[in-house]
């Protein structure tokens, strides 16, 4: 029978074996591969299609953005392909945190489990602030009208009902949204699953009733040209367009990932996490390219350029009152469950992180009655509140972007450098081609985090030497597998 790899016992690179999973590990096996699938849709589907479709479009592709979404989908693939090899052979909680620390050593699993941070806590204080925006917005409709400066950070201005302007004291409803779904995720994984079921269920009825009510109302003029000719400058339109519209809207895709962090929490993973992580991605990526078809039919793409919110610019255009209001639940919904999948990850990369002893005892003690890592999720739920109710989240929005698409580098990384290790063992789940789809993955997310500009590299890297600190002051002395030193 193949042997796993054996640990490594270097000081910084000490590897886990690939059967150092505890038996118990204290959390419910209760999600089975549908659930996973729902999971996964409802963490993928988000802001990315409601809001960056029309942003790609009028600034970079024109009707070709859903060429760009095709692009990215194969992009985002290759990468989602690793994840399902290496959830198959690892099928423990932690996500690329786990995966690192076989393949790649403790130090590199370190980093990438204090890069997720990045992904899922920033990315949740992200999106929380938009849901707050569409709330607030929805509730204007029906004349109920919220404090200005108490939707609104303090580093914001904002325009207050005597045509005065102020600046903003703190985002409550975003503050707010991040303590509801924390409790819920307290409460338990299996509840939590079924809320997420409901709104991924209304999100994609409203997805296609967007689509089914929208396609009468395409004017074909409007796909002419389909790839509008490049204006002299690099991205802008061309097919260097479709390329950065490719970059812009990969991050809708963001999201798949989380489902490997629910590993000891799923009834047979080595199984059920390739299906739910493939099957999301399916799913999302037929959604994505058949809504941007739509939405560049029913508007010119030269009418999105700076709209904010293209798709109630185009759902106004149909005249179906009931259709505008069931959009903005849809977009409100879909967001709820993007919060529920990153807040879940994000207690779930730490819970794995202090069962090796890289972080205290307390992310990974689980409550007695709901078998949830309810400290973790109480953590994170102060701190992410705090970020989203006080800062400018949308300034540091691409740090979930560099963070997420390190992420994916680490895990193809992981693929070729388990197959060297351990060439013989067993694989649920293997990636053809050999090395070509792991090396694509490694190159497509280079070439998107090339493209983000310096201020985000340097901010990735003050992040990252903050965490270094962290380790070698504490991880490095608390891991449990010191002793093998």
């Amino acid at each position: 029978m193949p042997q796993p790899p054996r640990p490594s016992s270097s000081s910084l690179f000490r590897r886990k074996p690939m059967d150092a999973a505890p038996e118990d590990s204290g959390l419910k096996r209760v999600l089975g591969p549908a659930t996973l699938v729902a999971l996964g849709v409802g963490a993928t589907i988000g802001a990315g299609l409601f809001s960056l479709t029309g942003i790609a479009a009028g600034d970079n592709a024109g009707p070709a953005v859903t060429l760009s979404y095709i692009i990215a989908a194969i992009a985002c693939g290759f990468a989602g392909l690793c994840y399902s090899e290496l959830a198959g052979m690892i099928p423990v909680a932690g996500s690329a945190y786990s995966y690192a620390y076989v393949t790649m050593g403790e130090l590199i699993a370190w980093i990438i489990g204090w890069d997720l941070v990045l992904e899922y806590a920033v990315g949740a204080a992200t999106v929380s602030v938009s849901w707050s925006g569409y709330v607030t917005s929805l509730l204007a409709g029906w004349g109920i009208h919220l404090p200005a400066r108490f939707t609104a950070s303090p580093f914001q201005t904002v325009h207050l009902a005597d045509g005065s302007t102020a600046s903003g004291i703190a985002n409550v409803p975003a503050a707010f949204i991040i303590i509801l779904v924390s409790l819920l995720l307290i409460r338990g994984t299996s509840a939590s699953a079924k809320v997420n079921a409901v709104i991924v269920a209304l999100k994609l009825s409203v997805i296609a009733a967007f689509i089914g009510f929208g396609i009468p109302w395409i004017d074909t003029a409007n796909y002419h040209p389909f790839i509008p000719p490049n204006e002299g400058t690099f991205g802008h339109f061309g097919f260097s367009g479709v390329m950065r519209a490719a970059g812009t809207i990969f991050f809708a895709y963001i999201g798949f990932d989380a489902l490997s962090t629910a590993a000891q929490e799923t009834r047979n993973p080595k199984r059920d996490i390739p299906i739910g992580i493939l099957g999301s991605l399916a799913i999302c990526a037929l959604a994505y390219v058949t809504f941007s078809f739509v939405l560049t039919g029913i508007v010119n793409y030269a009418d999105m350029a700076g709209d904010p919110a293209p798709v109630a610019t185009a759902i106004d255009r149909t005249h179906i009152t009931w259709l505008q209001i069931a959009i903005k639940f849809g977009i409100i919904g879909g967001f709820t469950s993007v919060l529920l999948m990153l807040l879940l990850g994000q207690s779930r990369v730490f819970f794995a992180m202090s069962r090796d002893g890289l972080l205290p005892a307390l992310f990974s003690r689980t409550h007695a009655r709901f078998h949830t890592p309810w400290l973790s999720n109480l953590f994170f739920m102060v701190l992410t509140g705090l970020l989203a109710a006080f800062l400018p989240i949308a300034e540091l929005g691409h740090m979930t972007s560099i963070g997420t698409l390190l992420a994916f580098i680490i895990v193809c990384v992981g693929v070729l450098v388990l197959r060297r290790q351990a060439p013989d063992a067993e694989r649920k789940f293997r990636v053809a081609g050999g090395p070509i789809i792991p090396l694509a993955g490694i190159l497509s997310c280079l070439v998107v985090m090339v493209s983000l500009d310096g201020l985000t590299w340097l901010r990735l890297f003050v992040w990252l030497g903050i965490g270094l600190g962290v380790y070698f002051l504490y991880g490095r002395q608390k891991s449990r597998l010191a002793g093998a030193d």
